[in-house]
């Protein structure tokens, strides 16, 4: 007997799935934003084990501070991703997806919630807050890592969905004498 494999399944069609792990999402990295603004103040660092340790870092750039000084702009970028992604929702190829599409959606809300809000000048112009610093990695947060992660998880789901339809459609055309008709050129007859 196969073990099913929940990741595969066909996605709920619909916003809810992706909107309720994004909102995890954005309610976690704040959370945390509001703990190291508390706790890191000052220039403190705290030494958590090894390289890692956490401290406060204003970034108004977008990931590892390229474009530092954009933030509207970036801002304005963050949002048509977000727009072109809750567009595309209801084609996702299954739950995997559907949970890469929740975590990148929360982590850029995340990051678009700072710059709005936080130590801002103008229309988008806040700074977003990285704590988290390995010491030979850019400065992160927990949006950061929402937005790397289900980026990452979108490439396997898209690689699975292309194995799955290749497979489907391998799986026709042996059904049909080996031949796909959905790929018949009708100028030319069928070998």
């Amino acid at each position: 007997m196969a073990i099913a494999d929940p990741l595969a399944a066909p996605a709920p069609r619909g916003l809810a799935g992706p909107l309720g792990l994004g909102a995890v999402v954005v309610a976690v990295d704040q959370l945390t934003k509001h703990l190291a603004l508390a706790a890191l103040q000052e220039g403190r660092t705290i030494e958590v084990v090894g390289s890692l340790q956490f401290k406060l870092f204003f970034n108004t750039g977008s990931a590892f501070s390229i474009g530092a000084g954009r933030g509207g702009l970036i801002g304005l970028l963050a949002i048509g991703i977000v727009v072109v992604l809750l567009g595309s929702a209801r084609s996702m190829p299954g739950r995997l997806a559907t949970v890469a599409l929740g975590l990148v959606l929360g982590g850029a809300v995340g990051n678009l919630v700072d710059r709005g809000f936080r130590r801002g000048d103008g229309f988008l112009g806040g700074a977003v807050v990285d704590f988290v610093d390995l010491q030979w990695w850019p400065v992160f947060n927990v949006a950061d890592v929402a937005v790397v992660a289900g980026a990452a998880l979108l490439v396997v789901a898209s690689i699975r969905a292309d194995r799955a339809t290749a497979t489907a459609r391998a799986r026709r055309g042996d059904a049909r004498g080996g031949v796909d008709t959905a790929r018949v050129d009708v100028d030319r007859p069928a070998p």
